[in-house]
């Protein structure tokens, strides 16, 4: 590895570190991925629509979310407050659990398409209460993904 790739290394886990993940804290409505996506076993696409053809996976609408709980857990607090935003045709305006870096450009669908896993790169969600990364993604974790599975390791593919 060249010094300059070491150091871009470096860089970006430093990066990622001190951005940190969000989790659940701050969000305006608490959400289990252990409830919906591990005990219902709602597929990841089926909230995250956009993550076979686009760039960002993206975050359900209350539409979406509405879909199911016009019938199901309507006395429990966090449906009553997803409600008032249906209520409000107001969007839920959640905070980023995996931010990444400006200068890395993540797209969903290839590796959706590829049939790489969300578990691959998000940890176990199915058994999250709250949402956070098993590990922080770091570019040592992309590179030896992109090698086992052959995929280019050009650095534009992956760096704006």
């Amino acid at each position: 590895m060249t010094a300059a790739a070491v150091l871009a290394v470096v860089i970006l886990g430093l990066v990622v570190s001190a951005a940190g993940p969000n989790t659940q804290a701050g969000q305006p409505i608490p959400f289990s991925h252990k409830v919906h996506a591990g005990d219902n076993k709602i597929p990841c696409q089926y909230c995250h629509v956009n993550a076979r053809r686009a760039g960002v996976a993206g975050i359900p609408s209350v539409q979406r979310c509405m879909g199911c709980h016009k019938i199901t857990a309507l006395a429990q607090p966090e449906i009553v407050k997803l409600k008032g935003y249906w209520d409000r045709k107001e969007p839920i305006r959640w905070l980023k659990v995996m931010p990444m870096p400006d200068f890395v450009s993540f797209k969903h669908w290839p590796h959706v398409r590829g049939g790489i896993e969300c578990q691959t790169c998000h940890g176990p969600v199915e058994t999250m209460d709250t949402m956070r990364p098993s590990n922080q993604l770091l570019m040592q974790d992309c590179l030896a993904c992109h090698r086992h599975e052959e995929a280019s390791i050009d650095c534009v593919v992956c760096h704006k």
